[in-house]
């Protein structure tokens, strides 16, 4: 089975991956650099080389890349911030579907009136569920609310949002969108690293941010670990 993980900055962070094949591939969207071992394929959202904010992601070129690699399952791990003071950081959870309502889709078929529709696979969230505990619990079935970024939300946004989804991030829509107009089956994995801004009082500003994801590397690492078992 190939297989693709997608993640961003717990992906740079991790030594885990640093023994892995270093490879790029030229889509009709750009080109695309990634770490392959085997049938497993790596994809740093944000890049290998200077990071790119989540609006300037090439969105298009990543799945269209994995695409052409024969891949046809995705399990994608993103940080996200909760929208609900149940869903502490630190806490995992799948998301079952999302709200895109800030900026349109991305979308293969710009020049074509053609839509399909939206949705996550999640094929492979109830063996991961299974096989991660008990060492790790996931909240499954929750709502990914998108944003455009890269700023963080305002207190007044996320006092509108709270009430559309559980968790609030800027790239999982987008992605979705794009596996399932391709073929390839999308898995939501998302790690809580910070309550959103304003929730509860709490405030947010990047450094914190920061600080926030650098604690829960370590989980992140050993997840990884046992994704690449469970799933190799």
């Amino acid at each position: 089975m190939k297989i693709a993980f997608i993640s961003g900055t717990s992906i740079v962070n991790s030594p885990l991956f640093s023994a892995w094949e270093v490879r790029s591939v030229e889509t009709k969207h750009g080109v695309v650099t990634y770490k392959t071992r085997g049938d497993q394929v790596l994809l740093n959202r944000h890049g290998f080389g200077v990071p790119l904010p989540p609006h300037a992601i090439n969105c298009r070129a990543n799945i269209a890349a994995l695409a052409g690699l024969g891949v046809k399952d995705v399990v994608s791990l993103n940080s996200v911030g909760s929208l609900h003071r149940d869903l502490p950081p630190g806490t995992l959870v799948s998301c079952a579907d999302y709200v895109a309502l800030q900026q349109g889709p991305a979308t293969y078929f710009d020049e074509e009136l053609k839509g399909g529709a939206p949705g996550i696979a999640n094929n492979l969230i109830p063996l991961l569920v299974e096989k991660l505990a008990p060492e790790f619990r996931i909240e499954t079935g929750k709502v990914y609310v998108q944003m455009r970024g890269p700023r963080f939300e305002t207190k007044a946004e996320i006092r509108i949002i709270k009430d559309w989804g559980d968790v609030v991030g800027m790239t999982l829509a987008h992605e979705a969108d794009l596996c399932t107009e391709l073929g390839l089956r999308y898995n939501s994995l998302a790690i809580i690293d910070n309550y959103a801004n304003g929730l509860g009082g709490t405030e947010i500003d990047f450094a914190k941010f920061k600080d926030l994801v650098k604690e829960n590397q370590v989980k992140v690492n050993r997840l990884f670990t046992r994704l690449l078992e469970i799933l190799g």
